[in-house]
């Protein structure tokens, strides 16, 4: 039975290059020099810190452009809170969204089954699995989640015959 997944991966790979040149050109800018700006990354989670809120939203401007360079969707991003340091000084974490929440999955699923295609869904832990009988049946599923869901930056993988 043909079956595909709807995932949500970003590279990380390019997720991380991107925070170092970041990095690099928040330490070379003129603009920065001398100031708390900065940018770093551990496992999932990007920190930047700044003197004030609009430096702060200077250097996620930064980060924007260097995952856009790297064609990394910025839809992965889910940006916290401002939170204040000690002095003046300001940070803020980026969190980098890796898998299908339950509540967008179950969305998913109920888009699939109010739509009156010939596919099933089931929620497999971060994934979400569609079934189907036929081929065209799936690439119809696909562009309506696509549609659908375009908060999500979805890929669709394990495409199987």
């Amino acid at each position: 039975m043909p079956s595909f997944d709807a995932v949500l991966e970003p590279n990380m790979v390019e997720v991380k290059n991107a925070v170092e040149n970041a990095a690099k050109e928040i330490g070379t800018r003129f603009d920065f020099k001398g100031t708390a700006a900065a940018i770093e990354i551990k496992e999932k989670e990007i920190t930047l810190t700044g003197d004030a809120d609009f430096q702060l939203q200077q250097v996620y401007d930064i980060l924007v452009a260097k995952l856009a360079k790297r064609n990394v969707d910025v839809r992965f991003l889910d940006k916290g809170d401002v939170q204040k340091m000690g002095g003046d000084k300001v940070k803020q974490v980026v969190k980098v969204r890796n898998g299908i929440e339950s509540e967008h999955a179950k969305k998913i699923q109920k888009l699939l089954k109010d739509s009156k295609l010939k596919v099933q869904a089931a929620i497999q832990g971060d994934a979400v699995r569609v079934n189907g009988a036929k081929r065209d049946d799936l690439q119809a599923a696909i562009a309506l989640v696509r549609k659908e869901m375009a908060e999500l930056p979805l890929s669709f993988s394990n495409f199987r015959d």
